[in-house]
C-alpha cells in the first residue's frame, strides 16, 4: 500500500494493495442472485475499513488470515489471566485481585490462531480496560460466516478457480489467473462504472447485460455518476456483477445506511450505529509485531501507572512554521474548561498537600515539538491548583509528513494506536489520525473547533456526538426524486460532523 498526497477534504489518500494490484476487491458467488446479499453489505464494510479509515499508509501494521484458512473454533472465549507484573493495566495502583481479560473481544476475534504469529492480536486486550460495547450476535456471526467464505475462495480453490475464469472472460488479453493484476484503475477506464453510466445512462441496468467485473471510484474527487453507487437502483445492478473493483480514500459507511435495501442488514449489524469503526476497527487492525513492539515499550515506559491518561492529537493545517501561540492557547482553554487538566496557580510555588495526591499522564501526538514543550514547562514551572501532578509526554516530533519512510507510518500507527488507549480524548478538527484513535479507543472525543483568522474559537472544543469518524465527501442526491437533498437530514442516525459542516457521520440518537 502507498499514500498519496494530501486530498481536497484534509485527509490522506491511499491505495491499497492486494496481491499485486492497487485497489480493493470485493467478490460474492456467482451463482447467488437474489435478496440482500450479506457478504456482499459485510464486504463493503470491510473494503471500507480497510482502504479508507486509516487514510494513510499501514502496509506493514495490517494481518491477513494465514495461508491455510480460518482458524478452528473450538473454543469461544479464551481468559487471559496475567500477573501485575506482567501487564501495565493504566489504573494506577496495583489490583491484588488478578482479573480475566476477553482477548476474543466479545467474539469479535476468533479462537485458535497461533498466538506468536501476531502478538497484538490477543494481547492487546492487556492494556486496555474492559469495554462496556458489545458486538451483536448477528455481527458475531455474520463474520464468521465472511471467514469462512475466505476459506473457500483462496488461490487454488474451485471458486477461485472459477472466479479468475469470470474476470478473463471480461478481458480476453488478461494473463494467466497467477498474474492477474488490477492495476490502472481511474474514472477513465472503460469498466469504471461512472464511465458507463455517463455512456449509457438512462436505464443502464436495462441496457447491458452485468459483466464479469465493475471498476468502482469512490475517491473524494469522484462525480455525480461515480455517487450513484449510494443509489437503490444502482445496487440492484451492482449486486448481479461477480467482481468489484473499489478505490476510495473515503469512509464513506454513513452513507450505507441510507440505502433503504441495506436497513435491516445494518440494523441487525449495528443495533447501536455509532460502533460500527470500533467493531470493525478492532476486528481488522492487528499491529505488526514490530509496532506492537513501539507501542509496547513506550506505553511501559512513559504511560503506566497514571490514575489517568489523557490524549491530545494536534493536527494544524495553516501555513508557516509552529508551534502557533493561538493553537496552544486553545488547547489548554479546552483541557482546563472541560476539567480534563487542572490549571495552575501562578502565584504559588506548592502544590497544596493531599494525601490522594492524583497522577494525569498527557500524551501528545503532533509533528511539532513545541507544544510538548510549552505544555510541560507549564506544568513544570506552576503547581496545580487541585495538587495533580501531571506529566507531559510525545513519542515523536518528524517536523513534516515522510510517507515514503516505513518507520514514519509505523510510527505514526503506534502513536494513533497509544491514543486509544488513553482515558479521555482531544482531537484536531478534519483529522482522520484522530479518527482512527477515538474509534479503536471506543472513545467521545472533545473536537478543537478549527481557528479562523489564527483566533481561539469560544468555545474551544465541543464534545464528539458519537465515536465514528466523520465522511468528508458524502453525496447529496435523492436518488428517487432526481434532484439534490441535504443527506444529513433524512434518518435521526445520520447527521452532519461536528468539524466538518457538509460531511456525515453515525450516531445513535438513543445516548442524546
Amino acid at each position: 500500500m502507498k499514500r498519496r498526497e494530501k486530498n481536497q477534504s484534509g485527509g490522506e489518500e491511499v491505495t491499497m494493495k492486494l496481491s499485486d494490484g492497487n485497489g480493493l476487491i470485493s467478490s460474492r458467488d456467482p451463482e447467488r442472485k437474489n435478496g440482500v446479499n450479506t457478504m456482499r453489505v459485510m464486504g463493503a464494510f470491510v473494503a471500507c475499513l480497510m482502504v479508507s479509515s486509516v487514510f494513510f499508509s499501514l502496509s506493514v501494521v495490517l494481518r491477513d488470515l494465514p495461508s491455510d484458512g480460518v482458524p478452528s473454533e473450538e473454543r469461544v472465549l479464551e481468559v487471559d489471566v496475567k500477573s501485575q507484573k506482567e501487564i501495565a493495566s493504566g489504573e494506577g495502583t496495583s489490583r491484588s485481585v488478578e482479573e480475566p481479560k476477553d482477548k476474543l473481544l466479545g467474539g469479535l476475534l476468533t479462537a485458535g490462531f497461533d498466538e506468536q504469529s501476531c502478538i497484538s492480536r490477543y494481547g492487546s486486550v492487556s492494556y486496555r480496560k474492559g469495554s462496556e460495547h458489545r458486538p451483536s450476535t448477528y455481527l458475531v456471526s455474520r463474520l464468521r460466516s465472511y471467514e469462512a467464505l475466505h476459506k473457500q475462495c483462496g488461490p487454488n480453490t474451485e471458486s477461485y478457480n472459477r472466479a479468475m475464469d469470470y474476470l478473463r472472460l471480461g478481458n480476453a488479453s488478461a494473463p494467466p489467473p497467477s498474474d492477474y493484476q488490477f492495476n490502472g484503475f481511474g474514472q477513465s477506464s472503460p469498466r469504471c462504472y461512472g464511465k458507463m453510466l455517463k455512456e449509457n445512462s438512462p436505464n443502464l441496468a436495462n441496457k447491458l447485460k452485468p459483466p464479469s467485473y465493475l471498476y468502482l471510484h469512490l475517491v473524494h474527487d469522484y462525480d455525480d455518476q461515480d455517487k450513484l453507487f449510494f443509489c437503490e437502483d444502482d445496487q440492484s445492478f451492482l449486486k448481479e456483477v461477480p467482481w468489484l473493483v473499489m478505490k476510495t480514500d473515503n469512509y464513506f459507511i454513513p452513507s450505507l445506511f441510507l440505502i433503504p435495501t441495506f436497513e435491516e442488514e445494518l440494523n441487525n449489524l449495528f443495533p447501536r450505529k455509532e460502533m460500527v469503526f470500533h467493531f470493525l476497527g478492532r476486528y481488522l487492525f492487528h499491529p505488526t509485531d514490530t509496532v506492537w513492539g513501539l507501542i509496547e515499550r513506550y506505553y511501559r515506559a512513559y504511560l503506566s501507572g497514571f490514575d489517568k491518561k489523557i490524549g491530545i492529537q494536534i493536527r494544524v493545517f495553516d501555513t508557516g512554521t509552529g508551534p502557533f501561540q493561538h493553537v496552544l492557547d486553545q488547547i489548554l482553554a479546552c483541557a482546563t474548561r472541560e476539567h480534563l487538566l487542572p490549571g495552575v496557580d501562578k502565584d504559588k510555588s506548592i502544590s497544596p498537600n493531599s494525601d490522594t495526591q492524583k497522577s494525569k499522564a498527557v500524551l501528545i501526538t503532533s509533528l511539532s515539538p513545541g507544544y510538548l514543550e510549552q505544555i510541560r514547562d507549564l506544568y513544570w514551572e506552576n503547581p496545580t491548583i487541585t495538587g495533580e501532578v501531571v506529566s507531559v509526554f510525545q513519542p515523536s516530533h518528524e517536523e513534516y509528513q515522510q510517507t515514503e519512510k516505513q518507520m514514519h507510518n509505523q510510527k505514526a500507527w503506534a502513536e494513533m494506536y497509544l491514543l486509544s488507549l488513553t482515558d479521555v480524548l482531544i482531537t484536531s478538527s478534519w483529522s482522520t489520525f484522530g479518527y482512527v484513535a477515538q474509534g479503536l479507543g471506543g472513545l467521545r472525543p472533545w473536537i478543537l473547533y478549527k481557528p479562523e483568522n489564527r483566533t481561539v474559537p469560544d468555545p474551544p472544543c465541543r464534545r464528539a456526538m458519537s465515536m465514528e469518524p466523520c465522511f468528508h465527501a458524502p453525496p447529496f442526491y435523492d436518488c428517487r426524486a432526481k434532484r439534490g437533498i441535504d443527506t444529513g437530514e433524512l434518518v435521526p442516525h445520520v447527521r452532519h460532523c461536528e468539524d466538518m459542516s457538509w460531511g456525515l457521520k453515525l450516531v445513535d440518537p438513543s445516548t442524546d
